[in-house]
């Protein structure tokens, strides 16, 4: 049998889902098929979210970015939105589908140097890290 497909939804699918997916995937690979979608892709993930990423041992690297659309012809179990804008316009998903919303800022709208941008990546990664953890506890207890 197949594991349950998880998908992190956020409006461009290159910085707080894709983090997501990196902690998801490292920490819960074993409950879920973890993917990351968005609802107006970027063309790459962005090089902050990769090297914020890296930073504490997971590389996103490798990683694309999808549209939500190529997930339909698949059944998805949890769908997790990230952003207040993928939230307010989820697709409508099948009842059987669960989803929760988890907002965070996008780190991709900070200003400054780079070094500047790096510190609210950080602390976006951080708490996307946190929350996602609580998460997972949440999870694996159910079961």
């Amino acid at each position: 049998m197949s594991q349950p497909r998880l998908i992190i939804l956020c409006t461009g699918n290159s910085c707080r889902s894709q983090m997501a997916e990196g902690f998801l995937r490292e920490l819960a690979s074993d409950l879920f098929d973890v993917q990351s979608a968005g609802m107006n892709p970027a063309t790459e993930v962005h090089p902050l979210a990769v090297k914020v990423m890296l930073e504490v041992g997971i590389d996103i690297s490798g990683n694309t970015c999808k549209h939500i659309n190529a997930f339909f012809d698949e059944l998805i179990d949890t769908v997790l939105t990230v952003c207040s804008h993928a939230d307010q316009s989820c697709p409508i998903l099948p009842a059987s589908t669960k989803r929760h919303h988890f907002g965070f800022p996008d780190p991709a709208a900070a200003e400054g140097t780079e070094d500047e941008k790096l510190v609210v990546f950080r602390k976006i990664r951080d708490d996307i890290s946190r929350v996602f953890l609580a998460y997972i506890a949440g999870r694996r207890d159910a079961l």
